[in-house]
Formats: structure tokens, sequence, C-alpha cells
């Protein structure tokens, strides 16, 4: 493996994890800046797709909408794994994203078990995330109290 590997490896890793991170702080314009303009988002719970949305515009806005309705995010990335093809990669992640939501004047906490299958493209030294598909497999919601 050579260093330049390495490195990539190591930027997309940070990539995955910055994307996180700003989700869970609700800086969604920050959060576009890490995919392409005409980056594509699939989600699929429990097999079935339940979204498709292209190009950061739109998905700034829902995720601006879905952002509204969560009180907290915390996410947790695990095991991510990448194949590196010049400027361009695909990867496999998994993360543990935990949504607290209010119904009823109950906090209900929302616990997500995802598997993101990502591409990647690398634009003046930088990469980015050119499409996401999200499999949320283990969904479990129960109320909490904070």
């Amino acid at each position: 493996m050579t260093l330049e590997t390495l490195r990539s490896k190591e930027e997309l890793r940070d990539l995955v994890d910055a994307y996180a991170t700003l989700g869970d702080e609700k800086k969604i314009s920050e959060q576009m800046t890490l995919l392409m303009p005409d980056a594509n988002y699939t989600v699929y719970m429990n097999g079935v797709e339940v979204a498709n949305t292209t190009g950061t515009d739109k998905l700034e806005k829902e995720f601006n909408g879905h952002a509204a309705l969560v009180k907290t995010y915390f996410t947790l990335n695990g095991q991510h794994t990448v194949k590196i093809d010049g400027d361009t990669a695909t990867g496999v992640s998994f993360s543990q994203i935990k949504m607290i939501r209010e119904t009823d004047g109950k906090n209900i906490l929302t616990d997500y078990s995802v598997r993101y299958d990502d591409e990647y493209v690398r634009q003046n030294g930088k990469w980015f995330i050119k499409n996401r598909i999200g499999h949320f497999i283990i969904i479990e919601a129960r109320p909490v109290s904070l």
C-alpha cells in the first residue's frame, strides 16, 4: 500500500466523520460542502426505498426540514472500508445514529443502525461524496427521559 493510498484512506475517513459531525451539530449548509453539487442520496428503510434526492440545493432543504423536527442527534461511526481508483473511490461505512424528537410531550429516542454505500470523487486535491446510499437496517424507537 502506497503512502498516497494511506493518505487518501485517512482523508476519506475524515470526510465521513465530518459529514456525521456537521449533521449532529445541524450545520447543514456546511455539511453540503462535503458533497458534489450533483450528489445523490438514497435512503432505504428495511429494504424499501423511502427517499431519493439529487443535488445539494434539494438535499439542504430536506435535511433542514428534518433537522427542525429533531431535538438532538448523536452519530457514532464504526467500520469504514474503501477502494481507491485514482481520483474516485467507493466505500462502505457503518453508523449508529440516535435522534430525539418530541412526540405528544414525550422525548422519543429513535436508534438507527445504518450501512452507507458511498461513491467519492477527488477534485483539486479534496475528496467529496458523490453518491450515498443509506441502508437503515435496524430501527428502534422508545421514550426516554432527559
